[in-house]
């Protein structure tokens, strides 16, 4: 019997097991606390590998800016699909001045009336940039086209014209990297749930979001099409499985590392300056400056 539940006890920590990029094995964990449909990997791991990546990314900045590199990274997906926390995870220790999000509203009556892709343009990187586009001018083969917003003629051009902007991009020396988020059915109707009962993430459902959620079919044959027309050579998309957070994140910033070959740029130690003396220089009256009020102090922490 001991020798029995040996075994079964190997399995289970064999089936439990990530293998890193190191090649050894690490933990991986629980029931998804959500839908219950997936294992994924511990928080603390998680936690751990995700410092490391962004130190990889600081890294891959400081290259961008060195070597003078234009980067865009497209981010789609269905709505929940977990964009905007991918981006968040990407910029969290990154100079803002070096890398951008953009995510544009919805377009004016004056942009309406522009070439379709020339509101996106001015968004695009000069030398040294890395520029992060939560949702893009895709907008036009998805939401717009299965919501009726744009005519028949405007889709299919969009579907001719943009594998050319995009080699065109391309040749003018912009690396261009397409990430489609993919979420199950299941899992996205878990995450609206979440969003609904939670007051500081309802902010993040719109009306279209709902209507959106009943068009699951429509929005599949559109982002089929989608690709049947845009993943070219030059710019393919990239598909994450994003039905659980974390294994996405990992995933998507292990690859888009991938993607740039960079060199450690890090100074060396750096010895702080003694600071100067206050010699001749006497502060003015404490009373003259307006505080926050202490709402919490010390004693306020457990």
């Amino acid at each position: 019997m001991a020798k029995k539940k040996k075994i079964k006890k190997a399995e289970k920590e064999e089936k439990a097991a990530v293998i890193a990029k190191d090649g050894k094995e690490q933990p991986v964990a629980d029931q998804d606390p959500g839908s219950g449909l997936n294992t994924k990997i511990k928080r603390k791991v998680y936690e751990k590998e995700l410092a490391r990546l962004q130190v990889e990314l600081v890294k891959l900045q400081e290259w961008i800016k060195h070597k003078g590199l234009k980067v865009v990274v497209i981010f789609e997906g269905r709505d929940t699909a977990g964009k905007g926390g991918t981006i968040k995870r990407i910029m969290e220790r990154h100079n803002p001045r070096g890398v951008k999000v953009v995510a544009l509203y919805t377009p004016t009556e004056r942009e309406k009336t522009q070439w379709y892709f020339q509101r996106y343009v001015p968004h695009l990187p000069v030398g040294g940039e890395m520029v992060l586009f939560d949702r893009s001018w895709y907008n036009r083969a998805l939401i717009e086209h299965v919501m009726g917003f744009c005519t028949e003629e405007e889709y299919h051009e969009f579907l001719r014209s943009c594998p050319e902007f995009e080699r065109m991009l391309v040749r003018s020396g912009i690396i261009l990297i397409k990430y489609w988020l993919s979420v199950d059915n299941e899992e996205q109707e878990h995450r609206f749930q979440n969003r609904i009962h939670d007051p500081v993430r309802r902010w993040k459902l719109s009306p279209m979001d709902l209507e959106a959620r009943g068009r699951w079919v429509e929005y599949s044959k559109a982002k089929d099409e989608m690709f049947k027309y845009t993943d070219i050579k030059q710019a393919p998309w990239y598909v994450v499985n994003a039905d659980v957070k974390r294994h996405a994140r990992l995933n998507l910033i292990t690859h888009l590392l991938s993607m740039i070959p960079y060199e450690d740029l890090t100074p060396e130690s750096i010895e702080l300056q003694p600071r100067q003396e206050e010699v001749g220089y006497v502060r003015p009256p404490i009373t003259d400056q307006t505080f926050v009020p202490e709402v919490y102090g010390a004693d306020d922490i457990s």
